[in-house]
């Protein structure tokens, strides 16, 4: 999967852990905020119906790839028309003036696939599952031809070793359906789909700071909606990053954000991942959480992202910044109607 700022990927035990504990004998998980659909993926895998939000189009084709397709419906398909992408011919177009000239995200090469490949897509009329399936393919291919440290707000200096290879589409690990019912994927505000949830289990990971994810991962989005969209700055983001803010990014807005998602949902089990870098404190949270039963807590140490250990540089690529700490902590927060046995590591 892609690289990612607070992915959970490495708390993915934990996580799947204490779904287990609090939901033994299975049932429906609802992830509201999905992002790269990990948790989602591995809750599926495990046995678990999985429904998946996120408000970012690339977020939903993540979660549509991974939640929602079943391997034995789109696999062969897939397959198919990523053998007949991988025949087009390379041709430069808005994604390689936009990210590999204006900004050098990517190499111009890799670029001049990208766009062949995706103006095909948008060409073939996919059926919305197939056609996530392959976008997320070709995003993922992407990213491990990229040229950052993880996040699509600066690029390195000189090309990424990386960045010279030819961009390879892969089959993304899709899994087969869930015996007790389909997993679904859905993108919406997180805050507004709360209310129509209906779900044993509902795991709540929201933006935590200041750092938007549609920002961070511009090039996604775009990659994704392939509206060619107006852009700025060095790092020639979407136009519209300006304008569509979360609330969850918001010191002010976090908490009446936080409390309302709390109050509108209705299953009767609740986690909440949150970092201590984030808005809210340990102990806001449980108070939030209080209402709804009995808050359990997991503090979970794990080394920082990348760019966090590598410091801070200028435009030059001259260091400008001291690296500070190089862990954070994950509050994993269990809430249900009884005290259940959280396993330290799953």
């Amino acid at each position: 999967m892609i690289k990612y700022i607070g992915s959970k990927r490495a708390l993915l035990g934990h996580v799947a852990g204490a779904v287990r504990a609090a939901l033994p004998d299975g049932g429906m998980v609802c992830d509201l905020f999905s992002g790269t659909a990990r948790v989602g993926h591995r809750l599926k895998r495990d046995g678990f119906r999985v429904w998946s939000n996120d408000h970012n189009a690339y977020a939903h084709a993540l979660a549509t790839t991974y939640v929602q397709a079943d391997r034995e419906v789109w696999a062969e398909r897939a397959e198919a028309v990523l053998a007949e992408l991988r025949t087009v011919k390379p041709e430069a177009g808005w994604f390689t003036r936009t990210f590999c000239e204006e900004a050098r995200f990517f190499h111009p090469d890799n670029g001049a696939r990208i766009d062949a490949m995706r103006e095909r897509i948008e060409a073939m009329g996919l059926e919305p599952d197939l056609k996530a399936v392959v976008l997320v393919a070709l995003m993922e291919a992407a990213d491990r031809v990229d040229s950052t440290a993880g996040l699509q707000m600066a690029y390195m200096k000189q090309w990424a070793p990386r960045a010279l290879k030819p961009l390879e589409l892969r089959l993304p690990d899709l899994l087969p359906g869930v015996p007790s019912g389909p997993c679904v994927a859905t993108r919406g505000d997180a805050v507004e789909v709360a209310a129509e949830v209906e779900a044993d289990l509902v795991y709540l990971d929201p933006p935590y700071n200041q750092h938007s994810y549609l920002a961070n991962y511009h090039c996604w989005e775009s990659l994704v909606l392939w509206d060619k969209p107006e852009t700025y700055g060095v790092a020639r983001k979407r136009v519209d990053v300006k304008t569509r803010k979360s609330a969850f990014n918001s010191r002010p807005g976090i908490g009446p954000a936080m409390q309302a998602v709390i109050e509108r949902l209705k299953a009767p089990n609740l986690i909440v991942s949150f970092n201590d870098e984030g808005y809210l404190s340990r102990e806001d949270l449980v108070a939030m959480l209080a209402s709804r039963g009995h808050v359990q807590v997991l503090d979970i140490p794990y080394p920082r992202y990348v760019g966090a250990r590598i410091g801070i540089h200028n435009l030059k690529g001259e260091k400008v910044g001291a690296v500070g700490r190089l862990r954070n902590v994950e509050h994993l927060f269990v809430v249900t109607d009884r005290p259940v046995v959280l396993p330290v590591a799953a």
